[in-house]
């Protein structure tokens, strides 16, 4: 395999690795939140979850989607 795709391919699993780790930690913290609030989706709620809980979810889509943004943006490094 080319040392490109294997660099893109750590970065990614590194990518979507820490945002598994921090997912994990942010449900484990989030279970003692007593402010719950709902989010209206189009024309559903979601259930009430914890104030907390929905800044640390978009926490993690951030860790997740610049990890991934940063491995698409890579330059190409080929020696000839």
């Amino acid at each position: 395999m080319d040392r490109t795709l294997l660099l893109r391919l750590r970065l990614m699993s590194l990518s979507f690795g820490a945002g598994l780790l921090l997912l994990v930690m942010l449900c484990l913290g989030a279970q003692n939140g007593r402010d719950r609030q709902e989010i209206q989706l189009g024309g559903t709620r979601s259930v009430p979850l914890p104030s907390g809980f929905l800044v640390g979810v978009s926490l993690v889509v951030g860790v997740i989607s610049g990890g991934c943004a940063c491995v698409v943006l890579m330059p190409d490094q080929h020696k000839e």
